[in-house]
């Protein structure tokens, strides 16, 4: 009887991630690495490592020579435009890509504001560069583009709002603020590109990914200042009072970093469907009940 050697483990499937130090890259670095995987990281400053996990101490404009040759998989979890121009000129040995976006590709791409404008179609743009760069060499991407984000206190929304209420203590909304919003939580963002990688629907496919509960704007806001000890109070006023306010607000410079349009989309729906992302890869998210913890 011919004798067969012990088998051996598979060595563990070896990803590259970009953005593993924002908000959703570090709960997916979190998620691989428990799931077994050997993971190079890409960061500006210098990270502690560990057994399965390499740090790269870098930029998209200064990339460092020290990154692999190949890979199981690339995510991208920072600036799509900066990724895709990499990705479309690396020579990087590599089947699957899962890239983050945004559904500002559609929210935007008619705003009033030139720069949104600009931002929608680049993120088009961009989107389509990974997909037409993961064709010319047989890999299969994915796009995952979610709606507003929260969860981390690194966004650029709702911590926005905490941090103007927390500093007056109180926040001002038009009554006419019931637009509708999903908002979505970085786990299950980061959850949902964890499942992606392994799901041959998704490839070569773009999924918006909204959170699991749809509710107004005006609710949005309040429930995320209940949440705060001590919470602001939601100040709720007439729409033409509020713009002379807002108008007067900017023209003090009092508002920095909240443009105009930011303010007309509280009035508009920015609703999409989860079903395609549920169907392909099991996209299951929660529902928003946000904490202060995830602001602080």
């Amino acid at each position: 009887m011919t004798s067969h050697p012990a088998s051996v483990s598979a060595r563990p499937r070896r990803a590259l991630v970009f953005g593993a130090s924002g908000a959703i890259g570090a709960s997916l670095l979190t998620r691989l690495l428990e799931a077994g995987w050997s993971v190079d990281a890409l960061s500006r400053a210098p990270q502690a490592a560990g057994p399965a996990l390499r740090w790269h101490a870098g930029a998209f404009a200064a990339m460092p020579d020290t990154l692999p040759a190949r890979v199981d998989a690339i995510f991208s979890c920072g600036p799509l435009d900066l990724f895709s121009l990499w990705y479309a000129d690396v020579a990087i040995d590599c089947p699957r890509v899962v890239a983050f976006g945004s559904t500002s590709d559609a929210t935007k791409q008619a705003a009033s504001d030139p720069g949104e404008r600009e931002l929608a179609m680049r993120l088009r743009t961009s989107g389509e560069r990974v997909f037409a760069a993961a064709a010319a060499r047989g890999a299969a991407a994915t796009l995952l583009r979610p709606t507003l984000v929260y969860g981390s206190g690194r966004d650029r929304n709702l911590s926005r709002i905490v941090e103007l209420a927390r500093r007056s203590g109180v926040f001002v909304l038009p009554a006419d603020a019931r637009g509708r919003r999903q908002p979505v939580h970085v786990d299950d963002l980061a959850t949902a590109a964890q499942a992606a990688v392994d799901a041959p629907a998704a490839h070569g496919q773009a999924f918006a990914l909204p959170g699991g509960e749809t509710l107004d704007y005006r609710t949005m806001v309040a429930r995320t200042l209940a949440c705060l000890q001590p919470a602001p109070r939601l100040l709720v006023v007439p729409g033409p009072l509020f713009d002379a306010a807002l108008w007067a607000a900017h023209r003090a410079g009092r508002l920095h970093g909240l443009p105009p349009g930011a303010v007309a989309r509280m009035r508009e729906d920015l609703v999409f469907d989860p079903t395609p992302a549920h169907e392909a890869f099991g996209y299951a998210p929660r529902t928003f009940d946000p904490d202060a913890t995830m602001f602080a």
